[in-house]
């Protein structure tokens, strides 16, 4: 095969050290199920290049937010901190979302601002609860104006300790069921609250294929009947569902891949790894069924590996990296 993937991730993690060492002394389990990884720049990049992953554009993980705002403040600016010194070692290979302070309103305005017009970051992150608040609350109407107002990108990624985790008797691993299914309320939310409507010049970038919103877009499109649902929803839940971007990360088996392609167009489709939150035999599985997938012809493998970014991120147009130990 000639086609040579020259990738930009957008489901990529940073993990600050110091803030893991808080969450220990504090006694927080966060993972969803795999062990925390061994991480740097270094071992990063080695994994990117023989993975096809130019560059990538990163964020930093868990979410802040425990039950303490104060808490979440100082380590959302730690975080963006953190982030901005990695970009800064190497603005070639990495670009970075920004970690927002919510529940706190006041605090997360305060740190779009530093973030964005400061640190130069490239986005936000925001995750997909906030204890029992979700994106779409009305608490939350300044911060999404503001996002408006900038045009921002917003990657909507699974909290790590969502509300339904917690339920007696089950031991399921958090990662394998109520990711997806807390990605599913989060977008759900955002498109009946009118989140979606009355903003729509943020761009959205919705983790893991969408948790389960294209297997159940249908049905939440019946639910238009229901009276007051559609209210919210003038034009329609496709054309809200549809402009929304999907990540690939742990999502690129052939079924998946084929749904998110009779879902969406092409260019909303992004590759994206979890990596290192996922192990590298996992990204390099990612890579492999990508590049065999008999529902993508080379023209879509490149829109999803590079171009479909790009044109979120064009400042990576000017900065193609080498991806020198590629996999084939």
């Amino acid at each position: 095969m000639s086609y040579r993937p020259q990738r930009i991730d957008v489901h990529h993690h940073f993990i600050p050290p110091e803030y893991l060492a808080e969450l220990h002394r504090l006694g927080i389990h966060w993972t969803g199920g795999p062990p925390i990884p061994d991480w740097n720049l270094d071992i990063a990049r080695e994994v990117m290049d023989r993975n096809g992953i130019a560059q990538a554009v990163a964020s930093v993980v868990p979410q802040v937010y425990w039950g303490d705002t104060v808490f979440a403040a100082r380590w959302a600016r730690h975080g963006n901190e953190f982030a901005a010194s990695m970009v800064q070692q190497d603005p070639v290979r990495f670009g970075a979302f920004a970690t927002l302070p919510l529940p706190d309103t006041k605090a997360t305005l305060k740190e779009i601002e530093y973030a964005l017009d400061v640190l130069k970051l490239d986005g936000v992150i925001m995750f997909s609860s906030f204890g029992d608040q979700y994106p779409g609350d009305p608490a939350f109407e300044e911060v999404f104006q503001e996002l408006e107002r900038r045009k921002a990108i917003v990657l909507i990624h699974p909290c790590t300790a969502p509300p339904g985790a917690i339920v007696p008797k089950l031991t399921i691993p958090w990662g394998m069921v109520e990711f997806v299914l807390d990605t599913t309320r989060a977008v759900t939310n955002l498109m009946l609250s009118g989140t979606l409507h009355r903003y729509p010049s943020i761009r959205y970038i919705v983790s893991h294929a969408g948790g389960t919103i294209p297997y159940i877009a249908q049905r939440l499109k019946f639910s238009e009947q229901i009276a007051g649902v559609s209210d919210n929803i003038p034009l329609g839940t496709m054309h809200y569902l549809q402009k929304l971007y999907y990540d690939t990360a742990l999502s690129t088996s052939e079924t998946v891949m084929a749904a998110l392609r009779q879902f969406v167009p092409t260019s909303q489709v992004l590759f994206g790894s979890d990596y290192p939150m996922v192990p590298e035999k996992v990204v390099s599985g990612e890579h492999s069924m990508l590049m065999s997938s008999r529902v993508l012809d080379d023209a879509t493998r490149q829109a999803i590996d590079r171009d479909n970014a790009l044109a979120l991120f064009p400042r990576f147009a000017n900065q193609p990296a080498a991806v020198s130990a590629m996999a084939g």
